[in-house]
């Protein structure tokens, strides 16, 4: 059965300014996506759908054509429908959050995919880790988890999925918490409740790095029709797909394993995290980890 990368593209950028789907960020002007397809195509991914907004539809087709020619690629539309026959509610302009993004893609996926953000680079071993994990044949959904210290940006704060693990490595509970800065030792940011917490710095944390089977898709139809149930009306609110999992999880709907890979990840947030990343990926380059410039390795067999 083939394997499908999924990519979240569908973002406004806001705190960026510009459109970070597609800025040149590698040594040969690659952006975080190509990466990311480099890495899934190397660990054995056979295809890729990106969920964009509909707007952007002709820069994506045209860089696909230009850095990929001849990887198999589809496009899947994230918009402001509900698709409950609801009304979008005045004032609404960003779509409804990563979960209905991945929602956005069930036409274009037959089988296990792994699901990923266009506007992070998480290294060769989280893609490897989940073709593995996606190739055995238990049904159980994953997620990629890297150390919260790993993840932050020294530029502002950012919002990450927190998560508690079980002995046997299951995802027992995994909190959106919001603006997450250092402070010493520990990691303090913005719980749901709107109060402080701290946290470890080696707490492990989702960055939108999933392996899924198609059995994710009915359950997260039912969580998306709870949610706009619950919140349709409020032009902002968003279903994130870390909400849906963890209350899928919380309901013994799934069970997820966590794939720990500790550090890799980097990031764009703010404009300023540009130039950090930008070094990192030529000091890759320059160790031999990654070509100096991108092109599509044939998968794995």
């Amino acid at each position: 059965m083939p394997l499908s990368l999924v990519i979240l593209a569908a973002g406004m950028s806001t705190r960026y300014g510009r459109l970070k789907q597609l800025e040149p960020v590698g040594p040969s002007g690659e952006t975080l996506l190509d990466y990311g397809i480099f890495d899934a195509r190397r660990a054995g991914f056979d295809r890729v759908v990106l969920v964009i907004r509909r707007e952007i539809e002709e820069p994506i087709r045209a860089h696909l054509a230009h850095r990929w020619p001849g990887v198999p690629a589809d496009l899947a539309f994230q918009n402001l429908e509900r698709g409950d026959g609801g009304a979008v509610p005045a004032g609404r302009t960003k779509p409804w959050g990563t979960a209905h993004a991945i929602l956005s893609a069930a036409g274009a996926v037959d089988g296990a995919f792994a699901v990923s953000n266009a506007d992070d680079f998480y290294g060769r071993e989280g893609y490897a880790a989940l073709a593995a994990h996606l190739g055995d044949t238990s049904g159980e959904q994953a997620l990629v988890g890297y150390r919260l210290e790993e993840t932050l940006s020294v530029h502002g704060g950012v919002s990450r999925g927190i998560c508690e693990v079980d002995p046997a490595g299951f995802l027992r509970r995994i909190t959106e918490v919001h603006d997450l800065r250092r402070a010493g030792v520990l990691v303090h940011g913005r719980a749901p409740d709107g109060g402080e917490r701290a946290y470890p710095a080696d707490a492990v944390t989702s960055m939108n790095l999933w392996g899924f089977t198609p059995a994710i898709f009915p359950a997260l139809r039912d969580g998306f029709v709870a949610f706009l149930a619950a919140y349709g009306a409020d032009p902002k609110a968003e279903y994130p797909i870390s909400t849906a999992v963890g209350d899928l999880v919380a309901e013994g709907r799934i069970r997820l394993r966590v794939l720990p890979v500790g550090a890799g990840w980097m990031g764009v947030t703010f404009p300023a995290d540009h130039a950090t990343v930008a070094a990192g990926l030529r000091g890759l380059a320059e160790g031999g980890h990654y070509p100096s410039s991108l092109s599509a390795p044939t998968p794995r067999t």
